[in-house]
């Protein structure tokens, strides 16, 4: 199998670590997950986003970059849970759009940001999980992640709307939009053979 870069993007709540579950097992490729867990600030975050939401995205922004840095080495195909562009152009901009990081710290973000953008390879195909707010929301109590538990409806609302905005305008790589509310592929064998049919030709 050549090397390839694959990224799945969407909300939190969307299914992206089911998907890059699945398809790790299917076809065997190497994941990047996203560093929740290593997020020192983002417990703090949930309870208190003006605060610590400049602190989190810095984080995350550093993260991305070192993985995208380890990525770029592989010889064999990856998947990455969640995008470096995902950080910015929805996660700290809607925070910044909110009041939660000012305007000073976003330039600096956003400076930052253009930097890494220019030195790294895009996807080869970005697969975009489209779901729906009560979907989301189930799903986020279902894992049950104390820190997500307490996310208002209109935080997760708005970052949906970015999202579907974010992605028309993508133009970096190809973009697959598939549709996440009932997650067919798991249990359908029709869905999950599209599914994977549609994939393999990027593979």
């Amino acid at each position: 199998m050549a090397s390839r870069y694959i990224a799945v993007a969407g909300n939190i709540g969307a299914g992206k670590s089911s998907l890059v579950t699945f398809l790790c097992g299917h076809f065997k490729i190497k994941p990047f997950l996203e560093p929740n867990e290593s997020n020192p600030y983002l417990a703090d975050f949930y309870k208190d986003m003006k605060a610590f939401g400049f602190h989190s995205q810095m984080y995350f922004l550093s993260q991305k970059f070192k993985m995208h840095q380890q990525l770029a080495h592989c010889e064999e195909t990856v998947i990455q849970d969640r995008t470096v562009f995902e950080d910015a152009e929805i996660f700290a901009a809607n925070l910044y759009r909110q009041g939660f990081i000012s305007e000073r710290d976003y330039k600096v973000y956003r400076d930052i940001y253009k930097s890494i953008v220019k030195s790294v390879r895009p996807p080869d195909l970005l697969i975009y999980l489209k779901c729906s707010l009560p979907t989301m929301k189930k799903r986020i109590a279902k894992r049950g992640r104390g820190m997500e538990k307490g996310v208002p409806d209109e935080y997760l609302a708005r970052l949906n709307k970015m999202y579907n905005q974010w992605i028309r305008r993508y133009k970096l790589s190809p973009v697959m939009v598939y549709p996440t509310d009932k997650l067919d592929y798991l249990t359908d064998f029709i869905y999950k053979q599209d599914l994977l049919d549609k994939i393999a030709k990027y593979l």
